[in-house]
């Protein structure tokens, strides 16, 4: 144990995802090695991402604006909506160039050991936006939801949620990812070529 601000450096950075005790420690020396000038500068950025960054009232993917860059972008494809469970799942749909529609951000997936269910999630806003109802009343009916969750149980639980849900809605077409990618991954892992492949090759459900 360190004392006093060091010690505290320590734990507020191994309570961030990925950073076990060892590498909290390596930082928070980096830190307190490095230019006051740099130290400023990553300040300030994480004041201004708490401060201006905000999610699209649409889809629920990180924005500067009310609307984000895909859901405000015209020559997208309004009557295909992809569902992921995070915003950096979109960047890794993105990075296949496959998809051209647009998207819809869970902000999660179904974890009752977590204590995450439908309510923890943008399940409603989901259902909103297929009956008209939702923020975007100008968007095209939609057509078809491709179910991009995360292939682990609780990403398949939450399709299979999902699902069951959207059975609801004659004359939707209900698609999911197509095998190939590794069970128990993220889609953020996924390399582009296997997970464009398994977003072309979508299967209905």
């Amino acid at each position: 144990m360190f004392e006093g601000p060091v010690q505290d450096l320590i734990d507020e950075l191994g309570r961030l995802p990925g950073v076990g005790p060892k590498s909290a420690q390596r930082l928070a020396f980096h830190l307190l090695a490095a230019d006051p000038a740099d130290v400023t500068r990553l300040q300030d950025v994480l004041q201004r991402v708490k401060q201006g960054v905000r999610f699209c009232d649409v889809c629920g993917n990180v924005s500067e604006k009310e609307r984000c860059r895909y859901c405000s972008d015209a020559r997208r494809d309004p009557t295909i909506v992809c569902v992921v469970e995070e915003a950096k799942d979109v960047l890794a749909v993105e990075r296949t160039r496959e998809f051209k529609g647009r998207y819809h951000v869970l902000g999660g997936a179904l974890d009752p050991l977590a204590g995450i269910g439908p309510d923890a999630l943008r399940i409603r806003e989901l259902l909103a936006r297929l009956g008209g109802t939702g923020p975007a009343p100008d968007e095209t009916e939609i057509a078809e939801v491709i179910i991009a969750t995360d292939p682990n149980t609780e990403g398949e639980a939450t399709a299979t949620y999902l699902v069951r849900l959207l059975r609801e809605f004659p004359g939707l077409t209900v698609t999911r990812l197509a095998s190939g990618l590794p069970m128990g991954g993220d889609l953020e892992f996924a390399d582009e070529l296997t997970l464009g492949r398994a977003l072309s090759g979508r299967r209905a459900l």
